[in-house]
Formats: structure tokens, C-alpha cells, sequence
């Protein structure tokens, strides 16, 4: 395998005969972007402008893609979130090679990642030769239309390696095939050199794709070797027998979605997990210790982290079956109680509701996941019957549970109409989770007393976003039993506001941001309200609905002049803004959100408004960081801080 493709292209490869150049025509310089206007235009402006046939532009594909990026990889981010968009660009690339090997070619797929430069090797049939530009510049072009080449395949719009190219500032591709080549170099999607021949030494079939991002999409974007390497398990257990390696590391799996779960849940599980592979269904399950319910889904490899109706039919499959065995008519909450479960599928037409493919919404699947879902459980029971009887008492254990619950969130509720003046008012927004595309970006925010609400108040978009103000710091709920959660006035009305207090299916908000002040006393509400989330509502979290909201600790300012103004979150930032703007600047250190005003707060919880998603994987690593954290084990911990302070002065 060539690695340094761009130098091979350029002259003809040593070894190789017949080897054709072909060198498109010279592109034309693009015309100078305009000077920004001194002022922005008015809506006013806008609509006096001339509106005829010179104002109509049309764009190629790839430049669509790199004008609309979001439409195709979503959001964009730096790399420091496992959604970010150098990661789709990564995946879209691996699922090529694992559609090579789903349908029964190569077994190897070889990932390299240094520094901004990512390489993939697969070792399947290899893109045909005369068609390799065209696989991977033009839209819609591709084999995955083909069910007798690709059955189960996620990359049906022809559209994810496109973009891969478009997006980057260099891109190489080479595909291997019997015995001769193709290769081609691209800059942001433009061709620049393209070389087809023969081989010499001895090469696999295969593909070989090398890109870089380009910093004029991405900025001082970073790839995550751990938010990587999560990805290529995801992959080895999807896909058993198929070996990935990471820069060499490799991962695997014999057992597929057993060992995924394994990992997932640990050794805290009541019974040894259960397991079903058939020709297109997949799924392994148990009950854990934990509370709430716990899924990992799959289709056609893609992980689809907003479920789907693929998920949804397991859910109800996995209950009827549960309920065919005992032969009762359990309640499917008492069930899903702790439920922790893995499931793919594998369609030929799946239909996802969004090109990031996080949600499936094929609904002529149900019926038959349900059925199979339903009588494979149902048999497993029946050949693990320690396992079964286990299960019972669990399923008895949280029927009791519900039923003491009901009384205690009776009584709350009683209590909160009771002392209905003296509950801290909800500020709702209007549009709400369900609401369509709007209700996907609402968000409550949960701040600290009246004070760190007052900015937000005037600031929020009304729309989207709510408010929920604290008295003050709630109880550290760690050990506590879920009776002790609904008796406490502070965090049941705060459920109430979620809509969380009949279970996380009630979520009325898409995100729910922490929102506390910088210091000591902020951080220790936050880390209180981790804990009641991360105890009774891990689902949450799961979902990747609880995020912390990270606010400026400094604002550096001039007033001479131009008035010029940075707001800085760190203490080099602050330093590095007081060397730009002056040593004269004015520097204001924000001790709490109350003290922002309104006026400035909007921008922090605009569209760039930065937020830390709040995840914790595997799911084992939870009850010990809350243990260590929140638990009293007082000396243990001040032990630690004591060997791991750092002192500045």
C-alpha cells in the first residue's frame, strides 16, 4: 500500500505498467469574495434589491455540501463531542468497508489516525476501477442501489463519501483489483490527479482512503483516540469475526452483541445475559442492580442512538415474550425496569430520519421484530431457567417498588398543590419535545435561585427555552431509596417541570442544561444534581439529554476609541486577550451568572452556546464515581485531593 499518495500521483508509480495520467483542465480562479459592507444589510435593503435571472445560482453537488454542511454530517464541532462531524466523515468511511465484508468480502479493516490525517484499508472487492472518480465526487453514483451487489448496506443516498470528499482539504483514494489500480486526488472535492495501471508487487483487493478535514469547515478541529476506538468496538461486536485495527490495536469479537453488553453492564447483572442471533435480528439483554432502562441499537452497523422503531419493536417483543413464559400479564414498566439490552437489525431499504441516520423510521418492520424478539426470548427463558426465576423476583421486586412509589408521588403530589404559591415558578417555553423540529431544540435550564435566573430570563429565546430556578442546594440524594426523591418537595417539583416524575418517557424538553455559577458553591449543586440524575435517572444521561452549560469567568474590554470586547472562559484565554487588546484593557471577573446582564447573557445561550454533554461509559463506571464523589467516604477523598492539588502560586 502507497502512503504517500499525493507524491505517486504526480509521477508514474515505480513497478507500475500502463500506467495513465490524466490531468483535468485547469481550474478557473474563483472571483474575490466582496469586502463586507461597513453595515449590515436591513431587511429593508434586502428586499429593494433587484431580484432577476443574475441572482440565480447553481451550485455542483459537492460545493452544495460544503455551502450546507449540516444538512449532511450534521453538526460540526471540533472533535471534542463523539457526534462531532469528523467522526461521521470517519464513519461514512469504515461503512464501506463494513458493507464489504457483510457481504462476505475481506475480514480486515485497517483505521490510522495521526494528528488531522485519517487512513482506512479495507480488504473487500475494491471500487471498480474505471468508476473511482465517479464513486467518490458525483452524488447518487454508487452500487448500494444494487441488492444482488449490497443488501444491507446504511450508505443508501450515495451521498456519504461525496461529502467526505467535499469536505476535505485532501483527499485520496485508491482501489486494488486483481492484480491492477486506480487512485485519484482531490482538494476539496475538486480533482486534481488521477493514475490507473497495473501492479508489480502483489497487492490485496481493497480500498484505500486518506483525508484530512478541511480547517476552513472545521476550524482547529482534534480527533479523540477514545471516542474512536468506542466506534470500532461498536463495529467488531456488530460484525463477529471481523477483525479492526487502530493504528495497529486490534479489536474483535466472538460473541457480537453479548460481549457489547457485557461491557456495557459489567458484572452487575442478575442473570447471565441472553442471547439471539438469527438471519436479521441480533439482540442480547439482562437486568442490572441499576435503575431505568438501558439500550444500545443498531442498524445495518449504524448506531442509532435515538432509537427508532426498530427499538421500539424490541421493547414490545421482549415484554410479550417475557409475559408468554410466566404466563402473566406483567405490567411492561415492571418488566423494563433495569432492562439492559443491545439489538441490530439488518434491512435492505432502512429509512432513517435524518442523514446522521440517529433514528429509524421504517414502520413496516414491527410486526416481525416483535414476533421474532417475542418467541426467541420466550424460548431462551425456557432453557435458562435459573435465570427466569431470577428474573421474577426482579420483576416482583420492582412491582412492589412501583406500588409503594404510587402512594409516596400521591402524597407529593398532594403537598405540591398544597404549598402550590411557594413552589418556585416554572418559566415553560413554547414549543416542547414532540413538537417537531422545534421542539428538538427546546431546552430547560436549571439554575441556582432567582439571581442566575434574572439574566436569563429576558435573554432566553421564549420559544425553545425554559427556566427552572433552584432554592438553593438540594439534598445529596446518593444511597437514598426513590421513596426519598418524591417526599423531597425541591427535586419533585423539578421532576414535575421535567415531566420526568412517571419516568423519563415524559421528557419534555430535548436537552436539560445545568446552569451554575463558577465557583465552589456552584460546582457542588451541580455535582448534586449529576448525582439525583445519575441515580434515578440514568436514562437520561444515556440519551444524551443532560448537558452542563459553560459560561465566561472573564470579560476583558477597551473603551478608547473602538470599543472592543472578549470574553474568555479560561485564564490563558483571559491572558492571551489582555495581550491583544492592551495591557490598558478592563478586566471583569464574573463571580456568579447574576452578574452578567442581560444584554450580554443572550449571546451564552444563543445558537454558539457551549455545552459539556454529561456521559459516562460503561454504564459500571456509574454507581463507583458516584460512590467516590458523593459517599462518605470523607477521608478517602480528602486524601486524594490532598495528592492531586495543584498549587499556582
Amino acid at each position: 500500500m502507497i502512503r504517500n499518495m499525493a507524491s505517486s500521483i504526480k509521477k508514474q508509480p515505480a513497478g507500475h505498467e500502463e500506467t495513465v495520467i490524466k490531468k483535468p483542465a485547469p481550474l478557473k480562479p474563483k472571483p474575490k469574495a466582496k469586502a463586507p459592507a461597513e453595515t449590515p444589510e436591513t431587511p429593508e435593503t434586502v428586499k429593494s434589491a433587484v431580484y432577476d435571472e443574475s441572482k440565480i445560482t447553481t451550485l455542483s453537488s459537492l460545493e452544495h455540501i460544503r455551502l450546507r454542511t449540516g444538512m449532511y454530517i450534521g453538526r460540526l464541532g471540533d472533535g471534542s463531542h463523539p457526534d462531532d462531524g469528523i467522526y461521521v466523515l470517519l464513519k461514512e468511511i469504515i461503512d464501506n468497508g463494513v458493507d464489504e465484508y457483510i457481504m462476505g468480502n475481506g475480514n480486515r479493516i485497517d483505521v490510522g489516525v495521526q494528528d488531522q490525517t485519517v487512513t482506512v484499508r479495507d480488504f473487500g472487492r475494491g471500487i471498480p476501477l474505471g468508476k473511482l472518480v465517479e464513486c467518490v465526487s458525483v452524488i447518487n453514483t454508487g452500487a448500494k442501489y444494487n441488492d444482488q451487489v449490497f443488501q444491507f448496506s446504511v450508505g443508501l443516498n450515495g451521498v456519504g463519501t461525496k461529502a467526505v470528499n467535499a469536505l476535505s482539504s485532501r483527499f485520496i483514494t485508491r482501489s486494488f483489483r486483481e492484480g491492477r489500480y486506480a487512485q485519484a486526488l482531490f482538494q476539496q472535492g475538486r480533482l486534481m490527479e488521477s493514475a490507473a495501471g497495473a501492479l508489480k508487487t502483489p497487492e490485496k483487493d481493497g480500498t484505500y482512503v486518506e483525508f484530512t478535514p478541511d480547517p476552513a469547515i472545521f476550524g482547529a478541529c482534534r480527533f479523540d483516540l477514545g471516542f474512536i476506538a468506542k466506534r470500532i468496538r461498536h463495529y467488531a461486536y456488530l460484525n463477529a469475526g471481523l477483525t479492526l485495527t487502530l493504528n495497529g490495536e486490534p479489536f474483535a469479537s466472538e460473541r457480537g452483541l453479548s460481549d457489547l453488553l457485557l461491557e456495557e453492564a459489567g458484572q452487575d447483572t442478575l442473570y447471565p445475559i441472553g442471547y439471539y442471533k438469527g438471519a436479521f435480528l441480533e439482540f442480547a439483554f439482562t437486568h442490572t442492580s441499576g435503575s431505568g432502562e438501558t439500550y444500545v441499537s443498531f442498524v445495518n452497523g449504524q448506531y442509532t442512538s435515538d432509537g427508532g422503531t426498530h427499538l421500539s419493536a424490541f421493547k414490545e417483543g421482549i415484554v410479550k415474550g417475557i409475559q408468554a413464559y410466566f404466563k402473566k400479564d406483567y405490567r411492561s414498566e415492571d418488566i423494563r425496569e433495569s432492562l439492559a439490552a443491545a439489538m441490530a437489525v439488518k434491512l435492505k431499504n432502512p429509512v432513517f430520519e435524518s442523514q446522521t441516520k440517529n433514528k429509524l423510521g421504517n414502520s413496516d418492520i414491527r410486526s416481525w421484530i416483535v414476533q421474532e424478539t417475542k418467541t426467541a426470548a420466550e424460548d431462551w427463558l425456557h432453557k435458562n431457567q435459573d435465570a427466569s426465576k431470577a428474573l421474577e423476583r426482579k420483576i416482583m421486586a420492582s412491582e412492589r417498588l412501583r406500588t409503594e412509589l404510587a402512594a409516596v408521588k400521591k402524597e407529593a403530589r398532594d403537598a405540591a398543590k398544597r404549598v402550590a404559591l411557594n413552589i418556585p415558578k416554572l418559566k415553560d417555553c413554547k414549543y416542547h419535545l414532540g413538537d417537531g423540529e422545534r421542539g428538538e431544540k427546546s431546552t430547560i435550564f436549571i439554575t441556582e435561585g432567582d439571581s442566575a435566573a434574572g439574566s436569563m430570563v429576558s435573554s432566553r429565546d421564549v420559544m425553545t427555552q425554559a427556566l427552572f430556578a433552584l432554592r438553593g442546594k438540594v439534598e445529596n440524594m446518593f444511597g437514598k431509596k426513590p421513596g426519598a426523591v418524591y417526599k423531597n418537595e425541591e427535586l419533585f417539583n423539578m421532576m414535575s417541570a421535567l415531566g420526568i416524575e412517571n419516568g423519563i418517557e415524559g421528557l419534555r424538553y430535548a436537552r436539560v442544561v445545568i446552569a451554575t455559577d463558577a465557583d465552589f458553591d456552584g460546582f457542588h449543586i451541580r455535582n448534586l444534581l449529576l448525582t439525583f440524575f445519575l441515580s434515578f435517572f440514568e436514562g437520561l444521561a444515556a440519551a444524551n439529554r443532560i448537558f452542563i452549560l459553560e459560561t465566561p469567568l472573564f470579560r476583558v474590554r477597551v473603551k478608547k476609541g473602538v470599543f472592543l470586547c472578549r470574553y474568555c472562559y479560561t485564564e490563558k484565554e483571559r491572558d492571551a486577550a489582555i495581550q491583544e487588546l492592551g495591557s490598558q484593557s478592563e478586566v471583569t471577573r464574573f463571580k456568579g451568572l447574576g452578574e452578567i446582564s442581560p444584554k450580554e447573557f443572550g449571546q451564552f445561550i444563543g445558537p454558539e452556546m457551549r455545552l459539556v454533554p454529561v456521559t459516562i461509559r460503561p454504564l459500571t463506571a456509574v454507581p463507583q464515581v458516584l460512590a467516590f464523589y458523593m459517599g462518605k467516604n470523607t477521608l478517602e477523598r480528602r486524601d486524594y485531593i490532598m495528592q492531586n492539588l495543584v498549587n499556582e502560586l
